[in-house]
């Protein structure tokens, strides 16, 4: 069963941004294609258990069982080992991707202190918006006593824009609360 966000994009933001765009084709319309949610927990090297908590974090938020990302290469002055464990991250598409998105625009975000809407300058160059978080308890699926201590983390949200103003308009179609500058 697709989501209501889904079926929304669909029926709504479409036909909206073919015509506030100025696209001729429907299949010209910029969509979202996935939503990368990454966790670097350089802790981990001196602490295991904090890849746990990141997983437990990370599943819980995006429905999905993330990956657990090592080093390719061992740094001395940091102290990590080539293949040690240091970070976590998932790749959401399709209904996930969605669900994973109105969680994030309707729940999450409204709960950041002192929220002001989301920065209008994290966009790429290529259609692509990356949004940090300073930590994860935002999310009301996230328990505080299974973290330990709260992290931060990156979510890339990867569109098909050709542009940073076609991607712009999308989001904000979406429901982005992006500050205007």
């Amino acid at each position: 069963m697709a989501s209501k966000f889904k079926e929304r994009f669909t029926k709504e933001v479409v036909p909206a941004l073919q015509k506030e765009l100025g696209l001729k084709n429907v299949h010209q319309v910029p969509r979202l294609e996935k939503i990368v949610i990454n966790m670097g927990l350089g802790e981990a090297v001196s602490d295991p258990k904090i890849i746990e908590g990141g997983v437990y974090t990370v599943t819980r938020i995006s429905g999905q069982k993330p990956v657990v990302r090592t080093a390719r290469k061992a740094i001395s002055n940091f102290k990590l080992k080539e293949k040690a464990p240091i970070g976590v991250s998932v790749t959401l598409r399709r209904d996930k991707m969605y669900e994973f998105l109105e969680r994030l625009i309707v729940a999450a975000l409204p709960r950041v202190r002192d929220f002001r809407g989301v920065s209008g300058k994290s966009f790429d160059g290529h259609g692509n918006y990356t949004l940090g978080l300073k930590e994860q308890l935002i999310f009301p699926e996230v328990e505080y006593e299974k973290i330990g201590k709260p992290k931060g983390m990156n979510i890339c949200i990867v569109t098909t824009a050709k542009n940073d103003a076609h991607a712009k308009a999308l989001l904000v179609a979406l429901g982005m609360p992006i500050r205007n500058q």
